[in-house]
């Protein structure tokens, strides 16, 4: 056995971007390709724009332009402008900034100078002009690399930033951006600014009402009472209660959307129970308190703490260094706040004592039908029938977690071959035994009354709490048939009834897999359409062999991996505010109705037509 050199010619020290692009994990998460919304090019349209919006908060700029056009990515600002003689360091030197004078950006989401300089080092491009008091200076990047540096010149443009990028394919392979991930980001600085004006691809963006208006656009339908709103010094909160499952949440701090919340929302969770609690004068189990609320909460914190540079967990035990804890802050806030309020408001107050009620007698009714299927749950675990697991889960240190995938498939060939071809570190197979239950209309009851369905969430880990979810991407592998499709609905229906946070917070995926293969001695193209499939046969020449993928337990494991690799095609499921769950799923999913009969008829098509397709 050799053993590998260990001497001082071993240490090495890697340039600053040379580092970020051989560990881009730990500046931007996960690369991705754009298919979910925390992919890494997301992350950095918003650590460009995350500096634009620190400096409208401190006073600057009513305005920003954003404009993506295909893999190029353009920000203008209209703020002071980054000083001209500082712009390259700004721009290439790790922990330079002004942001560690807090008199200067007291409040601001990035402190730690990194987030710009990452974006420079993953770009094949990256152009930066600084606008100043009638002047301008543009520096011209390549993955870090000065390309060319332009000397001062007069210019009668506006104060202001302005970064062009192109993230590196390289890197993040065939990527795309995703309009609608780039809106919903958009739209969340917009409520949290109040006044500023983003302008996206030519769409204008604004909020006159905040967290108001966040929860109006992110609500699939009306709340069981007004809105409640609070606003104070450093904090606001708007929240009502809905008819769904479990609870939902938008988070902020200093104007970043904190996906994955942090002390700030755990300390919100424990004062709202211990106002509800003190205000009825009952001791509550926190689960029906909380059952089916609906929060938006922002809070700003001098010098904020994030667990990752991608900033979507507040570590910040503290308001900031000479201030209280945020736990004291928010607690004292809601106690008094929301106690006053629901003194002034009989009739939110007594909504919110009936929809305790209900959840309570809910809780109840299944207590006995949860532990004895928590106990199924176990025996199946430990038998592994169905479920094959990874070793990363979203729980874990390890820096996949983000990639920690669970593939829902039906039947053994098509879950064997996913198992056979899976990465055993990232990729859990969960084996679906025929088609599963029609959810819709249907109680939680059921949940632990039917066997896939209990060990379904078993698996994901989300009998209590979403935030327990051990898998970042949930995705439904189905045939592309009509049997394939009716699976498809009936998990997406069970998600929707019961989990709808999974889908809201861009959990869950469909898999793509391809319909044809196109090879010849040589080269072999996998097509995922009609048109890919005849751009494969000219690019191949005459007479390529051709095949019709008519399943999934079709695909052998050798190619399968091709399919859930690095170049896996994954087609998200999102909510939109017009995407109503409580009229969609009575429309698709309930008893046949002559408007669902007529949608058919109108969309029928007929065997002529899928000849020609």
């Amino acid at each position: 056995m050799s053993v590998a050199n260990y001497s001082e010619d071993s240490i090495r020290t890697l340039d600053w971007k040379e580092h970020i692009r051989r560990r881009p994990g730990m500046y931007i998460g996960k690369l991705g390709d754009g298919s979910s919304k925390d992919d890494g090019i997301y992350i950095l349209v918003k650590e460009v724009l995350d500096n634009s919006i620190d400096e409208f908060m401190m006073g600057f700029g009513k305005a920003i332009d954003i404009t993506i056009n295909e893999n190029t990515v353009s920000i203008r600002d209209y703020g002071r402008g980054i000083p001209l003689g500082k712009l390259k360091d700004v721009a290439s030197r790790m922990n330079t900034g002004a942001k560690y004078d807090s008199e200067v950006f007291k409040k601001s989401v990035g402190l730690n100078g990194v987030g710009i300089k990452a974006v420079n080092a993953l770009s094949t491009r990256f152009d930066i002009k600084a606008f100043r008091d009638g002047k301008m200076k543009a520096i011209y990047f390549s993955e870090g690399e000065v390309v060319n540096e332009d000397q001062e010149v007069s210019t009668e443009e506006k104060n202001g930033t302005s970064v062009e990028f192109v993230p590196d394919s390289g890197l993040f392979g065939n990527y795309r951006f995703i309009e609608d991930y780039v809106e919903a980001m958009v739209r969340n600085y917009t409520y949290l600014n109040a006044g500023l004006v983003i302008n996206l691809n030519g769409v204008k963006y604004i909020s006159k009402n905040g967290l108001l208006d966040l929860l109006e656009e992110n609500m699939s339908s009306e709340g069981l009472y007004p809105v409640i709103y609070l606003k104070g010094d450093d904090i606001e909160v708007a929240l009502t209660h809905g008819n769904q499952y479990g609870e939902t949440y938008f988070t902020f701090v200093n104007g970043q959307n904190t996906t994955q919340g942090g002390t700030h929302l755990q300390a919100f969770r424990e004062a709202y129970v211990k106002t509800i609690r003190e205000f009825f004068n009952k001791s509550f189990d926190p689960s029906d308190i909380r059952a089916s609320i609906i929060v938006a909460i922002s809070i700003k914190v001098e010098e904020p703490v994030f667990e990752s540079q991608t900033k979507t967990k507040l570590g910040s035990k503290d308001m900031g260094p000479k201030g209280p804890s945020v736990s004291r802050f928010i607690n004292d806030f809601i106690k008094k706040e929301l106690d006053d309020y629901l003194h002034r408001h009989s009739e939110t107050a007594d909504a919110v004592h009936r929809k305790i009620i209900e959840a309570e007698k809910e809780r109840k009714a299944i207590s006995g039908i949860q532990k004895l299927a928590r106990e199924r749950a176990k025996k199946v675990s430990l038998h592994n029938k169905k479920l094959r697991d990874c070793r990363v889960h979203l729980n874990t240190k390890d820096d996949r977690k983000l990639e920690s995938t669970i593939f829902i498939t039906e039947g053994d060939s098509a879950s064997g071959s996913i198992t056979k071809s899976r990465d055993v570190n990232t990729q859990a197979v969960f084996s679906l035994k025929g088609k599963p239950l029609n959810s819709f209309g249907l109680t939680k009851k059921i949940v632990y009354e039917n066997e896939e369905f209990n060990l379904l969430q078993a698996a994901l880990n989300i009998e209590e709490e979403i935030d327990n979810l051990r898998y970042h991407n949930v995705v439904i592998a189905t045939d592309a048939d009509v049997d394939g499709m009716h699976i498809r609905l009936l998990l997406l229906t069970f998600f929707l009834q019961f989990f709808p946070e999974l889908v809201r917070r861009g959990h869950v995926y469909i898999l793509q897999t391809p319909l044809f293969r196109v090879r010849n001695k040589k080269t072999t193209i996998y097509c995922y359409s009609d048109e890919e499939k005849q751009a494969a046969i000219i690019k191949l020449g005459t007479n390529p062999e051709i095949t019709r993928f008519k399943g999934l337990g079709e695909i052998s494991p050798d190619e399968f991996q091709h399919f859930i690799g690095k170049d896996m095609r994954l087609e998200p499921v999102s909510l939109k505010k017009e995407d109503s769950i409580s009229s969609m799923l009575p429309f698709f999913m309930g008893k046949n109705t002559p408007e669902r009969q007529e949608f058919i008829i109108d969309n029928l098509r007929v065997e002529e037509d899928l000849v020609e397709i």
